[in-house]
């Protein structure tokens, strides 16, 4: 008995398995940039979703409040299939704070469907 609802579960779970986006390195470090003050690391996000082309990046402390970065952009654009690399910028009294580095899906309003969904990748900050 058993084992037959395990096996329709994990059928139904294969069947409406959905794709994300990846983000590279999961536990990234920071380390000094070129400029006094700051700290930079490098994440690369790549995206596996036809429906999404855009992803917002942030950085956050154990809580997951914002805590202030610098990068090229907040909101990046990249297509299916393709790979893009994010150097991101934090002051160095902030770092003992950043726990989180995340990027976020954004879904177009006018490709929203009721399969739709936005995926959010985190990647932990590695300490020493």
């Amino acid at each position: 008995m058993y084992r037959s609802v395990i096996i329709s579960l994990f059928l139904m779970l294969i069947s409406f398995s959905s794709y994300s986006h990846e983000m590279t390195p999961t536990y990234p470090k920071f380390k000094d940039s070129f400029m006094d003050g700051l700290l930079v690391t490098e994440m690369e996000i790549f995206n596996k979703r036809r429906d999404v082309e855009y992803y917002e990046v942030g950085v956050f402390d154990k809580d997951f409040k914002a805590i202030p970065f610098v990068s090229s952009y907040t909101v990046y654009k990249i297509d299916y299939l393709q790979t893009v690399s994010v150097e991101i910028y934090v002051r160095r009294k902030d770092e003992p704070q950043i726990t989180y580095i995340c990027s976020r899906s954004k879904v177009l309003e006018q490709r929203v469907s009721n399969t739709s969904i936005a995926s959010t990748i985190c990647s932990k900050i590695r300490r020493n």
